[in-house]
């Protein structure tokens, strides 16, 4: 994973640093869209991979789709957190289960045991990530207004926004 740190009052998307609108941590500019953490008057940005819903910055792109204020921003930040912790304990789980399928097949004989751990272990990984899913989705519905709830289905129906 890449780190890249940027000082002063302006952020590599082109937004300022507004420390007034630090909702829970998070948001650039004048809504408060950026997903961006702030520590101090640094930012912290991973430039790696998608989001949690399939986009690079979740929060800034469903606060700007879905007209998010402040409170459903702040809101968001913590619902999308939950969900990227659940994600990055997934791909812990997914190296530990090809490490115990390399250890089948790596002897003598193969090991069906550490086979069958390995894919017990995905399975887990599996079920946990599918609750994190539908917990996070069913925060999101309470947290939007009707008009929201439906931007947001379009966005997952069409494939503009994944889960």
């Amino acid at each position: 994973m890449r780190h890249a740190f940027w000082r002063g009052s302006r952020h590599p998307h082109g937004c300022h640093f507004e420390p007034q609108h630090d909702w829970a941590g998070y948001g650039c500019g004048p809504r408060g869209a950026c997903d961006m953490p702030r520590h101090g008057h640094h930012h912290h940005h991973d430039d790696g991979g998608a989001g949690a819903f399939g986009v690079r910055r979740p929060l800034r792109f469903l606060a700007h789709k879905l007209d998010l204020d402040e409170k459903q921003v702040t809101a968001l930040a913590r619902i999308l957190d939950e969900l990227k912790i659940e994600r990055d304990q997934a791909a812990v789980d997914d190296r530990r289960s090809l490490a115990e399928f390399a250890d089948a097949v790596s002897g003598e004989a193969f090991d069906a045991a550490k086979a069958t751990s390995g894919g017990d272990r995905r399975v887990q990984t599996a079920t946990r990530l599918r609750d994190a899913v539908v917990r996070a989705l069913q925060a999101m519905h309470a947290l939007l207004n009707p008009d929201q709830r439906e931007r947001l289905s379009y966005m997952l129906r069409t494939g503009i926004l994944g889960v």
